[in-house]
This record gives structure tokens, sequence and C-alpha cells, in this order.
């Protein structure tokens, strides 16, 4: 588990036992797939994406879930997908005991880029 500040998405995500390591590159792989133009950097300490200069999108591992930053917009959009998830204002956990719904990522981030990208 991390317990030092990463310098890059790849160290930060080295941090991690290998099972955790998996689920956070499947989430990674889909970021790039879904905004492959957005920016990749570690802020507030855990994997970051901007695009236009823009929030995008965060993730990050904790010992018994992985956090989802889409911010509250695109958790409005999708309540009733992630209605079964343990939620914040801005943030959604997945639990690490369960498949990580990959797809649902997919779409979050599609509509997040389309929704930054019209700001």
């Amino acid at each position: 588990m991390k317990t030092e500040k990463a310098n890059s998405v790849h160290e930060y995500l080295e941090s991690f036992a290998n099972d955790i390591q998996i689920k956070l590159n499947q989430i990674r792989e889909v970021i790039k797939q879904a905004a492959p133009n957005a920016e990749e950097s570690i802020s507030y300490g855990i994997p970051a994406y901007k695009l236009n200069k823009k929030p995008l999108i965060y993730f990050a591992g904790y010992k018994n879930h992985i956090g989802f930053y889409a911010t509250p917009a695109g958790n409005n959009k999708f309540k009733s997908e992630l209605s079964k998830y343990k939620q914040g204002k801005g943030s959604v956990q997945f639990p690490l005991n369960e498949e990580i719904p990959l797809d649902l990522i997919f779409q979050i981030i599609k509509f997040k880029v389309e929704d930054n990208t019209q700001k």
C-alpha cells in the first residue's frame, strides 16, 4: 500500500499489492481508451486526468476499495447505475472484493469528456 508520495501514475500503481495493481491498471486503461487526449498526472497524491486544462477524472487505491472521482456531474448523470456503491458528493467506492464495473467507468468518462469539451 502507498506509503510515500508518488511522482508518476506508474509509480503510484506500483506501490500497491499485485491484486490491487491489476484493478487500478484496468481503470487506467479504460480512462486512456475513453479519453485518449487527457493529460495524466498526480494531483492530491492520486492519479488525475485533465482535458482542456480542466479536471476530468481521478482514482485512488485503498485497503478495501478503489475510489473513483468523477465530480458531482459524473455521479449525478449515472445515479441509478452507481446506486449500489457507497458514494460521496463527487466520489464512488468500488469494493475490491467485487468486479470493477469497467463498462460503466468507460461511459462515465465519455460523458465527462463531452461535458468538459462543451464548457
